[in-house]
């Protein structure tokens, strides 16, 4: 489902010539007019994507994005769906064609136009002490926000909503009878940069985090935004205490997850996933329905649906515990 956004301000359209000096790349194409940069799955003719590895093939095959960032050894396999524009680093490319779009979008500052006058626009939400607001925030009905916690401009929440104390929400859409605990931090920029030599290169985040409806999170929870893509919590979906989900992470509905679970970047879980405390969840990986994830395990590759598996690395259980007597 798509979603506007209202947390980024975006440059209307941006010429190819412009994208291609920055990349140190020789426009050989029409000054064609770029309207943004989106994922495979998402983007649209006049937006550029990018490609950087063969487990999105599919995705490839049938995104409707006209120009693709790449490298050399993808540039053939590209050249077959789109226009290929081959780079030495092709996230490092992502991210400065993005902050093209999104000049703004490096600066995570703190929002300093909350204030406590705007708790008098939603008169039927129930605000304990120095809660702070900013601009354009929507809250639903019998929603209950606790002492010290701050809602940046742009927020929406659904109704029937209990948000805890020193909560911090920004960069979110938040669906009905969502409860948030204490000290939990929502839709803040995820850990994203290139090392280099004399600089780190840092990654913009102009997703957002999307919460369904029936969702708890637990006390102390971090859940990052997405970088391009969003980071998305699915309908009943509750967490534990003291999980971090990074950008871009997709967990579905019905999902149980305990305490300290740790997702890296990018990993699509399905529904009715179980995952036990202290487990670790690699990057861009698939983790599929009815899966259940012993405590203290390490996922560093796909599960298929309806498997059981624990351990590090997690491999079935049966054969963990054979290995384990």
């Amino acid at each position: 489902m798509n979603y506007n956004n209202p947390f980024f301000k975006k440059i209307r359209e941006v010429n190819l010539s412009t994208i291609c000096k920055k990349l140190n790349l020789k426009n050989t194409f029409d000054d064609f007019k770029i309207k943004g940069i989106n994922d495979l799955e998402s983007a649209k003719k006049d937006e550029i994507s990018f490609f950087n590895s063969l487990k999105y093939f599919d995705l490839l095959k049938k995104t409707k994005a006209k120009y693709i960032i790449t490298n050399l050894k993808y540039k053939k396999i590209v050249n077959k769906f789109s226009l290929p524009l081959p780079v030495d680093n092709i996230l490092k490319s992502v991210g400065i064609v993005t902050t093209l779009f999104y000049p703004d979008s490096l600066n995570d500052t703190i929002d300093f136009k909350v204030n406590k006058s705007n708790l008098k626009k939603h008169k039927k939400v129930f605000f304990g002490q120095n809660v702070l607001l900013g601009n354009d925030v929507v809250i639903g009905k019998n929603c209950s926000i606790g002492h010290n916690s701050i809602i940046e401009s742009n927020v929406k929440i659904g109704n029937n909503c209990v948000i805890g104390n020193n909560v911090l929400i920004k960069n979110s859409l938040i669906g009905d009878n969502v409860v948030i605990l204490d000290g939990s931090v929502i839709g803040k920029k995820g850990f994203g940069f290139f090392p280099d030599k004399k600089n780190n290169f840092r990654y913009p985040h102009i997703g957002m985090v999307l919460i369904g409806n029936n969702v708890e999170i637990g006390s102390n929870n971090n859940i990052d935004r997405g970088s391009i893509s969003n980071t998305v919590i699915g309908d009943n979906t509750y967490l534990d205490n003291m999980v971090h989900i990074a950008h871009n992470v997709k967990i579905g509905k019905n999902c149980i997850i305990t305490a300290q679970v740790g997702f890296a970047g990018s990993t699509i879980v399905g529904n009715h996933v179980s995952i036990g405390g202290q487990a670790g969840i690699s990057g861009h990986l698939i983790v599929g329905n009815n899966v259940q994830i012993g405590g203290g395990s390490g996922v560093i590759k796909n599960i298929p649906n309806n498997s059981k598996v624990m351990g590090y690395p997690a491999k079935d259980i049966r054969n963990f515990l054979k290995d384990n007597k």
